[in-house]
């Protein structure tokens, strides 16, 4: 069977040449033969994306052991395997070293970056962690390092940014092997500083291993990912990797600096958790915290200028203003955290600030104009706090224009299934229309995952929500918000913000709220004109 064509790799042109020897130095891996002095070029843990000088890592997965998939990485080119002993097993006679370790995704990260150079020593990398604002935040920084002259790039959930080339990114915080192969090719293309958002399950799976972070930050934590996390104290420790390395920890990647927003009280826990081990600045948008839970940089006079805020950001020795094309309160925070990770990278935090007031970050409280006379807005708030602090400010619009807020709104399948009814019952509280739509069921059934939504939402009383009505067709949900809107109002498409495709068994279909939102937009505009 022929050889399919590998997956788009972002790598640097001229590798580094690593000896097999060396790689079974780092290790501790046990050699099945005789090395004969081969060395590899690369280290890849998928089958089709491996190229000639490879060192295949053959991994247990949740569905299949990848060493089942080393023939067609030794067809594509590999010269060595990496896997554990049931992959040795899987494998059998081979004509290549195959290198057995007990635990090899333990080794994956720092072998990663040794094999590349350890690009990420070269960079200045700037993580980002939290469960909301980390996109917000992420462009944020990259706009005010930018601004300061620096070569940036950007690695996160909407996309993949080197030297001004976009790539779309499958997963919020790539794989080891990806991620330092596209830091040695940052570094071969002049690259700086590099902002990276940093999930909960890179940094619990080992993605992130071999990175050295020179700044971590940290938003807020609130519900998500009880689906992958036993609970919140679970969730909580994996972030926390980012801040502190525990003594005799066998991957630490904590940052050399932190900067951590103590709005919440995750945040302040943190804070003094990391307090006397890592330099620490905290951020907050309030002066309700005192002694030694009191800010190092705090947002005074948030105010409204039109669709822009405004609020002064004051730290160490330093007051600049600040404007924001953002709404919403909770942008603030990420506004003021953006501007003290930019100062903790050594960058003028006046350069920053002046730099903030030009970014719009794509299906985050993103409008769509089609010359309504009504707000139109997809925001990719899935989470419940999002919804709220979402809900929260668009509220506010409605309170000054007299008009209505409509919500759609559905939640995500094989995911965290116990923020359905949450979102359901936020969404009622807040919205005078909530219809419950599909988002991305993926392998669920999508009438079930609407069933819980709709619980939480009619477990509010009928006094205190809006009207709830239920529409699966998410573009038919969207047409209904839209129809349903006369001047002075609000809708609101919550939930997959710049995703342009929805998952339903399995298929990914093309689906971009912003297009459909504009086409239902324009349908009315039509309509109206014609009656």
């Amino acid at each position: 069977m022929p050889v399919q064509p590998s997956p788009q790799a972002l790598r640097p042109a001229a590798p580094p040449s690593t000896a097999l020897q060396t790689v079974v130095e780092l290790t501790g891996a046990r050699p099945s033969r005789e090395l004969g002095g081969l060395a590899v070029t690369g280290i890849e843990q998928r089958s089709d994306a491996v190229q000639p000088g490879d060192l295949f890592a053959g991994l247990a997965g949740a569905r299949a052991h990848g060493a089942r998939f080393a023939a067609d990485a030794l067809e594509r080119g590999a010269v060595a395997v990496l896997t554990d002993p049931a992959g040795a097993e899987l494998i059998g006679a081979v004509e290549v070293p195959v290198l057995v370790h007990d635990d090899p995704r333990a080794v994956l990260g720092e072998l990663s970056a040794a094999i590349y150079g350890n690009p990420s020593e070269r960079l200045q990398v700037l993580g980002i962690t939290g469960t909301s604002g980390k996109t917000t935040t992420s462009y944020l920084v990259e706009a005010g390092l930018a601004a300061a002259g620096r070569q940036t790039a950007l690695i996160g959930t909407i996309e993949t940014r080197i030297g001004g080339r976009r790539v779309p990114s499958a997963l919020t915080t790539p794989e080891a092997p990806q991620l330092h192969a596209m830091f040695a090719l940052m570094v071969e293309q002049g690259v700086e500083a590099v902002v990276m958002e940093v999930s909960s399950h890179a940094l619990a799976l080992g993605r992130v291993d071999g990175v050295r972070f020179a700044v971590g930050a940290f938003t807020n934590l609130s519900q998500d990912h009880l689906d992958f996390h036993a609970d919140f104290e679970d969730y909580f420790a994996a972030k926390r990797k980012l801040f502190v390395s525990e003594p005799g920890a066998a991957r630490p990647v904590a940052a050399q600096q932190c900067v951590i927003c103590v709005d919440d009280a995750w945040g302040r826990r943190l804070a003094r958790e990391v307090r006397g081990r890592t330099p620490v600045r905290t951020v907050a948008t309030a002066a309700n915290t005192t002694g030694e839970d009191a800010p190092d940089w705090l947002a005074l006079g948030p105010s409204a200028d039109g669709a822009e805020q405004i609020f002064t950001a004051v730290g160490p020795e330093t007051k600049v203003p600040v404007r924001l094309r953002l709404p919403g309160s909770y942008n603030i925070a990420n506004g003021l955290l953006a501007i003290a990770v930019c100062a903790a990278a050594g960058v003028d935090p006046a350069t920053a600030a002046a730099a903030l007031a030009h970014v719009d970050v794509p299906g985050r409280m993103q409008r769509v104009d089609r010359g309504q006379d009504f707000l139109a807005v997809v925001d990719y708030a899935h989470k419940p706090a999002a919804v709220e602090s979402v809900i929260a400010t668009l509220r506010a619009y409605v309170k000054d224009s007299g008009g209505r807020l409509a919500v759609v709104v559905g939640a995500g399948g094989d995911r965290d299934a116990g923020k359905r009814p949450l979102m359901g019952a936020t969404a009622a509280r807040g919205a005078d229309l909530l219809i419950i739509t599909d988002d991305n069921p993926r392998g669920e059934d999508p009438a079930a995952i609407r069933e819980a939504i709709r619980g939480g939402a009619l477990g509010i009383a009928e006094s205190e929500r809006g009207e709830v009505v239920e529409i699966g067709d998410r573009a038919a949900a969207v047409a209904a918000a839209v129809d349903w809107a006369r001047p002075g109002d609000v809708v609101l498409v919550a939930g997959k913000g710049h995703e342009t495709g929805q998952e339903i068994a399995g298929v990914k279909y093309p689906f971009d709220d912003r297009e459909v939102l504009a086409e239902a937009l324009s349908r009315k505009a039509k309509d109206l004109t014609v009656s």
